[in-house]
């Protein structure tokens, strides 16, 4: 029952770390810019994950199903 919630929690934290770090560089001062932006990016992404994991499973296990 909290799978589909508890996945979705840690993909999106873990997108989350990853994709601006990546973006923004080392530069100065880009640790308190990330972690503000980061805290509301993922009250976007949590929900929209849990909106969209599901159907990107069906899509996917469409794709690979053995006939």
């Amino acid at each position: 029952m909290y799978v589909p919630m508890l996945f979705s929690l840690i993909l999106s934290g873990r997108m989350l770390l990853l994709v601006p770090g990546i973006a923004a560089g080392l530069i100065a001062g880009v640790f308190g810019m990330w972690a503000s932006a980061w805290l509301t990016a993922w009250a976007v992404a949590f929900p929209a994950v849990m909106v969209v994991a599901p159907f990107t499973q069906r899509i996917v296990g469409r794709l690979v199903a053995e006939d």
